[in-house]
């Protein structure tokens, strides 16, 4: 038999591991980095210019052939297509970009990403992550006694983010419901402010449509809960999951958590709180009573690549004891072999409906360390209060129109009077130009351009600037 061929150490097919990954790093290092500072340059704003024909045509431009007959080199490659997608990113650091729950991460962060990155561990099993399998335990752990401060020993999984979430918390709530009423399907009760994630999970799981009650306050009115728990249209006899909002996507407002408890207790139906968006208030010590009852719910979903400022993707569901997530056991003997197991291997496969996962814990943990609580609470309580002063601004201006007072961090407004095809016009104008990134929401009241604020470092110079571009959209 030939023997295998040998192995060309070349600077293109270096390894990230082992002793000699970080030399082989270094200088790659300072490519990307000089790249993402070029591209950032060319940008010169928080959206490329010109919309998606001419970003695209950039891309063309310096990333044909995709597939190459010949390789051009690391050096080159890493350049040309870091500076391309920089020059061509939406930048959430820039402070005109504010549409979205799509936060700048941390230095700090992105940092500890590269290492998980290097390090590459799989959390499916203990002898591909050892190290990172037990930080992941001592750190999930934490996060849910953030939610749950009165349980013993509360768990929490790492996810996607809010929508693995609540499709977990679905999938828990199905299966608890097949063990108490086996001949009745789950009945799932959200508001028309729930995420669209709770009706696609519903359809993936094969559960009913759920039960979508008006909301046009923007907030889940607990005497509608009550009938339809109890009203013409209920199902006495049906298992019931009620869905919770703390902080929506459009106006970032939280459902009435303690009366919705009350009428769950009360009728036996099990809670799911949505707090992808508002959970992260529990780490100030004033914001968190926004969040009173958050730890009666059966689930909760939190989500700190939004208002914990990490590298996609840091979601969590977190739950008040691990017997709990008992329904996501699974058997897959390469992984989890019972004797091992046994024998004191930790048994991954029930933290994640994933196999391979990379260790998104890392960065978590490496913030919540450098950080601690009070740090990230400061960082949550300046987002708040920033999105209060821009909502003086717009209450001071005789040419926009605030929407509402911020619950969270996210402001609604527009030009005063301006009805749907002003607004939306405005907004791609904005896009179009490459001057601002903002959101768009829609309310009983009609269309409106939303600011999501969660950059922690705008400044009030910021705001005012951002508001005489739209100020200067208007008038075109």
């Amino acid at each position: 038999m030939p023997a295998p061929p040998t192995a060309r150490h070349t600077p293109a097919t270096a390894l990230a591991g082992g002793t000699q990954g970080t030399r082989a790093l270094r200088p790659l290092l300072d490519t990307t980095l000089r790249a993402l500072a070029r591209g950032a340059t060319a940008r010169g704003g928080p959206l490329p210019a010109g919309g998606p024909e001419a970003v695209a045509a950039r891309i063309r431009a310096a990333a044909t052939p995709a597939l190459p007959e010949h390789g051009t080199g690391p050096d080159e490659a890493l350049h040309t297509l870091v500076q391309a997608l920089a020059e061509g990113a939406a930048d959430p650091a820039d402070p005109h970009c504010a549409a979205h729950l799509h936060g700048p991460p941390l230095a700090l962060a992105a940092a500890a990403d590269l290492a998980a990155g290097a390090l590459n561990p799989s959390l499916d099993s203990w002898d591909q992550a050892p190290s990172a399998t037990a930080l992941e335990a001592l750190t999930t752990q934490a996060l849910a006694a953030l939610a749950y401060p009165d349980r013993p020993h509360p768990d929490a999984l790492v996810t996607t983010g809010g929508t693995e979430s609540n499709q977990l918390a679905l999938l828990l709530a199905r299966e608890a419901a097949r063990t108490t009423t086996p001949d009745r399907p789950l009945r799932i009760i959200c508001g028309a402010n729930a995420h669209h994630s709770v009706h696609r999970s519903a359809w993936l799981l094969g559960l009913p449509t759920p039960h979508t009650l008006p909301t046009p306050t923007g907030t889940l009115d607990p005497h509608d809960l009550h009938t339809a728990l109890t009203g013409p249209t209920a199902d006495p006899g049906a298992p019931h999951l009620v869905v919770a909002t703390a902080g929506t996507t459009d106006t970032g407002r939280i459902d009435p958590i303690p009366p919705i408890a009350d009428l769950c207790d009360a009728h036996g139906a099990r809670l799911h709180i949505d707090a992808a968006y508002g959970g992260p208030l529990l780490f100030s010590h004033t914001l968190k009573t926004a969040l009173t009852g958050l730890e009666r719910a059966h689930t909760i979903t939190l989500d700190l690549h939004k208002l914990g400022w990490q590298p996609i993707a840091a979601g969590v569901l977190a739950v008040p004891d691990p017997a709990a997530l008992h329904p996501l056991a699974h058997q897959a003997d390469y992984l989890n072999a019972p004797d091992d197991t046994d024998a004191g291997l930790p048994d991954l496969l029930h933290r994640s409906l994933r196999t391979t996962r990379r260790p998104d814990i890392l960065k978590i943990a490496v913030t919540l360390r450098a950080l601690g609580r009070r740090g990230i609470a400061d960082l949550v309580e300046r987002v708040c209060a920033t999105a209060h002063h821009l909502a003086d601004l717009i209450d001071a201006h005789p040419a926009l129109e605030l929407h509402s007072r911020p619950t969270i961090s996210t402001v609604l407004f527009r030009p005063t009077g301006a009805d749907h095809h002003t607004t939306a016009r405005i907004r791609r104008r904005l896009l179009h130009t490459g001057h601002a990134v903002l959101g768009r929401a829609t309310t009983p009241e009609g269309l409106w351009l939303k600011a999501t604020l969660l950059n922690p470092h705008t400044t009030p110079d910021d705001l005012r600037h951002l508001l005489k571009l739209v100020e200067g959209h208007t008038t075109r």
